[in-house]
């Protein structure tokens, strides 16, 4: 877990370093990202990807490593790591609540598997957020994220202009789908696709993500007088991405995502994203005729949308049955569609499943995360440090409105995700605390 140097490999290289805790979690990326959701490990009683896999053995790494002061994991005070706890703590009271009593059988099979992925992402998370140590490695991380976001792009590009779905070449022995969905579905006589993710919704709302973080390391490349073009290259495909998605919900993300930047970027940076934005808006109307034109009128028919008229419809059924199990929930993943009336809203979903206090725990834990970036900016003195502590804390706003548009946790690529980024903050506040001479070090 420790990063030590070791002897060139190769003439003229630089110093190669032993894997550690970022190194680990770009493998969860790469599978998070490039492997289909909808592709499950054979041969398991449960339904996990192979991501979900990953994620479950980092936990482990870090609650063995924990038992131990001499592998490389942090401890110490850490906002990230309580606010985890407290979400986890919860889930496990509605948990023990809801299997108390009577459950059918299809409810708690789901309920159980249910609590087997928040383990996961708990795990995932806390593994971030004390084995990724420094911010050079942290930097490596995301790095590999921007980089699997734009191959994920260049995925959906095929499907929405070819029609080709490359994720059949996925698919491997050990591997079986848990659907056959198709991979399209239509907008405004536009295909909606959904890359390797389990819907167009999920995948536009997972470029809104990853698109500040593709400009952060554009920028931040300019600043330090690198290359740019490869940040700027994976910014466009993710930005093509998420215009390929056709999402009222990643628009917006991006929107919250922007206003967020704009109150902590410089003004010239202001300007300067403005022009090529709308530059860019221009090459998709060129390109893709139609398409902006049909993204527009996703809002400018926001009163007779079909999909917001149903959405409204559901308050009313939702009201009654929190009604019932008003602390606890009725048990996550136990209302399900097509037995249960189905919910395009997270908050009120996890308020049904869990309880007042579970959707309280679950909105804690972002703010927390995000608070995490921002303490960071504030203490760190590095531009560039500073920069991503802001940037993360805006990645995190896209979940946030996403959960009010569509029953965001319920699919994996994206959690997975919010996760990855709820770790990545407290990392970086770790680390800036760890040169602050007003923090305690951390061991």
């Amino acid at each position: 877990m420790t990063v030590t140097d070791l002897p060139d490999a190769l003439p003229g290289s630089g110093p190669r370093q032993r894997a550690d805790g970022a190194t680990l979690t770009a493998f969860f990326v790469i599978a998070l990202t490039i492997i289909p959701a909808r592709l499950v490990l054979k041969g398991l009683p449960l339904s996990l990807t192979p991501a979900n896999l990953i994620a479950l053995t980092l936990g482990l790494i870090w609650l063995l490593a924990h038992l131990s002061v001499g592998l490389g994991m942090a401890k110490g005070r850490a906002p990230v790591r309580t606010a985890l706890f407290v979400y986890l703590t919860a889930m496990l009271c509605t948990y023990g609540y809801s299997t108390w009593g009577y459950l059918p059988a299809d409810e708690l099979n789901l309920t159980d598997h249910a609590l087997v992925l928040i383990l996961a992402n708990v795990g995932l998370a806390l593994f971030v957020n004390d084995g990724v140590r420094g911010v050079d490695r942290l930097n490596l991380l995301l790095k590999t994220l921007v980089v699997a976001g734009a191959a994920l792009s260049v995925i959906g590009a095929f499907q929405f202009l070819l029609a080709w779905d490359p994720t059949r070449l996925l698919e491997l022995p050990i591997l079986r789908y848990t659907s056959e969905d198709s991979f399209v579905l239509e907008r405004a006589e536009f295909r909606r696709v959904a890359a390797t993710t389990g819907h167009p919704i999920e995948f536009g709302v997972v470029c809104a993500m990853l698109l500040p973080l593709a400009a952060h390391y554009g920028f931040r490349a300019r600043m330090l007088g690198e290359a740019q073009w490869r940040w700027w290259t994976c910014a466009a495909l993710i930005g093509a991405g998420l215009m390929f998605s056709v999402s009222r919900s990643a628009m917006l993300g991006i929107i919250g995502v922007g206003v967020i930047l704009f109150f902590g970027w410089p003004a010239q940076r202001r300007k300067m994203v403005i022009l090529v934005s709308l530059g860019f808006l221009v090459l998709m109307r060129l390109l893709v005729p139609g398409l902006v034109s049909a993204i527009w009128g996703l809002f400018a028919n926001f009163g007779s949308d079909d999909s917001i008229r149903y959405r409204l419809h559901d308050y009313v059924i939702a009201g009654h049955e929190i009604s019932k199990h008003f602390w606890l929930g009725r048990g996550v993943s136990t209302w399900y569609a097509p037995k249960h009336q189905v919910f395009d809203n997270q908050y009120i979903l996890s308020t049904l499943e869990a309880g007042v206090i579970g959707v309280t725990t679950i909105v804690v834990m972002f703010l927390v995360a995000m608070y995490s970036g921002l303490r960071a900016r504030f203490l760190s003195t590095d531009p560039a440090t500073r920069d991503l502590g802001l940037t993360l804390t805006a990645c995190l706003v896209v979940p946030l409105i996403g959960a009010a548009t569509f029953d965001l946790l319920s699919f994996a690529t994206i959690t997975g995700l919010s996760f990855l980024v709820i770790g990545a903050t407290g990392s970086l506040l770790r680390s800036v605390r760890a040169g602050s001479p007003a923090d305690p070090p951390y061991v």
